[in-house]
């Protein structure tokens, strides 16, 4: 079974190759994916690594966590499974002053 990382403080000129070519010596890469903001198109300086098996997983975490990829000290660990955000985003209804928001 697969197992998903979290990666944090990446250097935001890491791009997906990148990223996969940093984890693929600890074992199978499924997928690396580098974070990008939507409205600048530049990384957010997190990602998304999928390994193969939870022991490629406790490798990969073992001989990067701490690691100094480009000046920064690699945050690696198994990544949460993402919350529902409250509010909806961005032009989500907040329900507060209704239609006209109450003015005369």
């Amino acid at each position: 079974m697969s197992k998903n990382l979290y990666v944090g403080n990446l250097s935001y000129s890491v791009d997906n190759r990148e990223l996969e070519n940093l984890f693929a010596p600890h074992g199978v890469v499924e997928s690396a994916r580098v974070v990008m903001d939507r409205e600048t198109g530049r990384s957010k300086g997190f990602g998304f690594v999928e390994m193969g098996t939870d022991d490629h997983a406790r490798t990969a975490i073992s001989a990067l966590h701490g690691k100094d990829v480009d000046g920064r000290s690699l945050t690696v660990n198994e990544a949460r499974p993402r919350e529902d955000r409250a509010g909806g985003g961005r032009g989500g209804f907040s329900g507060f002053g209704g239609a006209g928001g109450g003015r005369y």
